[in-house]
């Protein structure tokens, strides 16, 4: 039997040098379901369901859907700044930290209201950028490289399913299905 790092359920993201643009339309339109399938994998779940965690000394499932709501929102605000200043140097945020301020006791539907508004705002902007606006870049402060913002599409397509998963496993895992 295989077993699966509970931390990465659908494996760790896998950047590439260059995306095709069926590739960057398939990461919009994972973008785009987002909200959706994160507030139908919540729904239903108690408040003791809600706050446990998807693994050991990780985050509870409440967390999880207040941090997909922080980071979208930090990564839309990436792709503003790339978009209106020549390479900008990007602010990184406290991730752990964020997790633990007090509007993450609230309940997920303040956030998955949130990522519908702000995912909606996203894809028209994204599904707007020409291929050379897909090219531009900001820099990252801890890496110092550079990252296009068709790389940005895969990641953050990448991280809500990532997180999606986390809340997939453990309500498999729970029996919660």
């Amino acid at each position: 039997m295989i077993s699966i790092d509970p931390r990465y359920p659908i494996g760790k993201f896998e950047p590439k040098d260059s995306y095709t643009s069926e590739e960057i339309r398939h990461g919009i339109d994972r973008i785009a379901a987002l909200p959706c399938k994160v507030e139908a994998a919540l729904n239903g779940l108690s408040s003791t369901q809600l706050d446990t965690p998807y693994r050991e000394g990780g985050w509870t499932l409440r967390q999880v859907a207040h941090h997909v709501a922080d980071s979208h929102m930090n990564a839309y605000i990436r792709f503003k700044w790339t978009l209106t200043e020549a390479s900008p140097l990007i602010k990184t945020y406290d991730e752990k930290g964020w997790a633990q301020t007090p509007e993450t006791n609230a309940p997920p539907a303040v956030s998955i209201d949130f990522l519908k508004a702000l995912h909606t705002k996203w894809v028209i902007l994204l599904n707007a950028l020409t291929p050379q606006q897909l090219q531009k870049a900001f820099t990252h402060p801890d890496t110092k490289k550079l990252v296009p913002l068709g790389r940005l599409i895969a990641l953050y397509a990448w991280h809500g399913d990532h997180h999606l998963g986390h809340i997939t496993a453990l309500k498999e895992r729970m029996k919660w299905v």
